[in-house]
């Protein structure tokens, strides 16, 4: 008999218990993980969002730097903007201004609370960014604007985060300009006319004529670009016979472009300094007197000549201690005698031309300067090779000259270049005339090559300026005294083919109406001329045309060329210069441009002012 042992089955309860304790774990552990991983996020989250409010907040110190700076730059120039430096540094966004900003501690990133990092990196001579294609800064600050910020509040706040951007201060000289005027700008009724650069006006251009006009560079206006009636002549539509080739073509309604002095006072660039401006100060710095190595004075019985040189880079002549060079006079000498003891001294100066003005109905008393005797003199005189020594790279390359002779109700002062084919080389940089006076040049100038005459091949030019109250143009045909006589139909006489090389800066007698009687006479009528010309004629400037101010000596108004007129309209070849697009070759004293550009901003480690951005 067998005996079996029945062994009881395992409850199937046990196992679920055990599977359903297996997946809670599971579930649990799970849970934990998302509820984990949601609240990393969530703090991930809250540490992103405190970023972008400490970057926003950085930002917003930077911008509030950037446009003070910027405001000081373009009212008073790097002087301005290097006095307030200190000024910067404490201006940073504050609860009084918004209580915002409560939640937020400022630094510079160097340990000092309450304070931005402002201090000037380099400078930069190059092309500018996008927006200004085309156009080059010399000499150029860039300053770094940079800012630290850190919470007051919350569980970041010890986390610091920064902003920094590089502001350049651009200096623009407004010869890569071929039209430019502080005002009004009128092309009206003027004669055909091409354009290869940029044109502005700090004011509205006019540009209605039955003739074409091609822009080939971009026109921009802080006010209209348009053609109304204007001369005694129009309306004409628009665009009419103009076209605008640039790119872009044109703009209207522009910010005013400015310079570094006062622009509602910028003839004061070619006058005095006013009383109680110093050389060293920041409006003393931007005159030409201050600027020119040599200063010559004309009065009834001496002539003064200072020869000066910059003490140091920041400085300008002015602030020198000069040489002074003077000769002296017995009022009522002769004529000959006079000019017997200036040829001493001053062998390239005459001061015994006399000839008329029709225009102004007035007979000049010009202090006349020999420009190649002038460039032998500034190369041998033992005075000004004390202050410029041969070898040395220092070069006398502003002359500012000024008559102060008195005179009567018909009689004009002023100054004449003559004999100036050949100007100073200066080792490269050239000469500028400046005057306050109306100014005369005589013959061609500034055409070392005499085969590019009556052309517009500039290749052989010197970098060539001429600032003046007015200027006018006198062909090589010129005589004085035949200038007193009328001939031809009525104007002095007969003009021949001239070539100016130079930058033009000078007045006009502003338009004070729209009709023939009251009207500038255009841009085109900006050098003045005073012989018949006649379409057969011609008139060679290459140049860059500036007009800063109206002329406040030379008033006489524009008339209209014909019978009764001083003048007849030659055929006029005007052309930008292209080598003012060169910085090299920008003539000495050109006013420039102020454009403050923001370029490489980032958002650098915290406590770091020399991080560098990288391409």
């Amino acid at each position: 008999m067998k005996t079996g042992i029945k062994l009881p089955r395992p409850s199937s309860g046990g196992y679920a218990l055990l599977m359903v304790l297996v997946i809670g774990a599971v579930s649990l552990v799970v849970l934990a993980a998302t509820m984990s991983r949601t609240g990393s996020v969530a703090l991930q989250n809250d540490r992103n969002n405190q970023y972008v409010a400490n970057i926003n907040a950085a930002e917003a110190a930077v911008e509030k730097v950037f446009a003070r700076l910027a405001y000081d730059f373009q009212q008073g120039g790097l002087a301005t903007v290097s006095a307030n430096l200190s000024l910067y540094r404490t201006n940073v966004p504050t609860a009084s201004e918004n209580s915002y900003w409560s939640q937020f501690g400022f630094s510079d990133g160097q340990g000092n609370a309450n304070r931005v990092y402002v201090a000037k990196k380099s400078d930069y001579t190059g092309p500018l960014p996008s927006q200004y294609a085309g156009l080059f800064a010399r000499n150029a600050p860039l300053y770094r604007v940079l800012a630290n910020v850190r919470a007051t509040t919350g569980p970041y706040k010890n986390m610091t985060n920064a902003v920094q951007e590089d502001v350049l201060l651009a200096l623009i000289p407004l010869t890569q300009y071929a039209i430019f005027y502080n005002g009004l700008l009128e092309f009206s009724t003027c004669a055909p006319m091409i354009v290869n650069g940029r044109t502005h006006a700090n004011g509205s251009i006019y540009v209605g004529s039955s003739s074409t006009l091609a822009f080939n560079g971009t026109v921009t206006a802080t006010d209209t670009i348009g053609s109304p009636a204007n001369n005694g002549s129009g309306p004409w539509t628009f665009p009419g016979n103009v076209s605008f080739n640039g790119s872009p073509s044109r703009k209207t309604n522009v910010p005013t472009v400015r310079v570094s002095i006062n622009m509602t006072n910028t003839h004061s660039l070619i006058d005095f300094p006013a009383a109680g401006v110093t050389p060293g100060s920041d409006a003393g710095q931007q005159l030409l007197y201050n600027q020119a190595h040599v200063v010559l004075l004309v009065s009834n019985t001496t002539v003064t000549a200072r020869i000066q040189a910059a003490p140091s880079t920041y400085q300008v002549p002015g602030e020198d201690t000069p040489i002074v060079m003077a000769q002296s006079w017995t009022n009522g000498s002769s004529p000959l005698t006079v000019q017997t003891l200036i040829s001493t001294n001053f062998p390239f100066l005459t001061l015994t031309n006399t000839f008329l003005d029709q225009r102004e109905n007035k007979t000049v008393l010009a202090t006349q300067i020999d420009v190649g005797k002038y460039n032998q003199w500034i190369t041998t005189n033992a005075s000004v090779l004390t202050k410029f020594p041969a070898g040395s790279g220092m070069h006398p390359t502003i002359l500012y000259t000024a008559d102060c002779r008195t005179n009567t109700s018909s009689q004009l002062s002023a100054v004449r270049l003559a004999n100036g084919v050949v100007p100073p080389y200066n080792g490269g940089r050239g000469w500028t005339l400046a005057t306050p006076n109306p100014l005369y040049v005589l013959g061609n100038y500034n055409c070392p090559n005499s085969g590019h005459l009556a052309s517009t091949n500039t290749s052989a030019t010197y970098p060539c300026a001429l600032m003046s109250d007015a200027l006018t143009i006198l062909s090589p045909s010129w005589r004085d005294s035949t200038s007193f006589t009328s001939s031809d139909t009525g104007q002095t006489p007969t003009g021949s083919a001239i070539t100016i090389n130079a930058a033009l800066l000078t007045g006009i007698k502003p338009s004070s109406g729209n009709t023939t009687a009251t009207f500038s006479g255009g841009v085109h009528n900006l050098p003045r001329l005073l012989e018949n010309w006649t379409s057969s004629r011609y008139v060679w400037l290459n140049t860059s045309i500036l007009n800063l101010f109206n002329s406040t000596k030379a008033t006489g108004q524009f008339i209209t060329p014909g019978t009764g007129s001083y003048y007849t309209a030659p055929t006029r070849r005007f052309s930008f210069d292209n080598n003012f697009l060169d910085y090299t070759k920008v003539p000495p004293g050109i006013p420039c441009a102020l454009a403050a550009i923001r370029v490489n901003w980032a958002t650098p480690p915290p406590n770091n002012v020399t991080y560098d951005v990288t391409p």
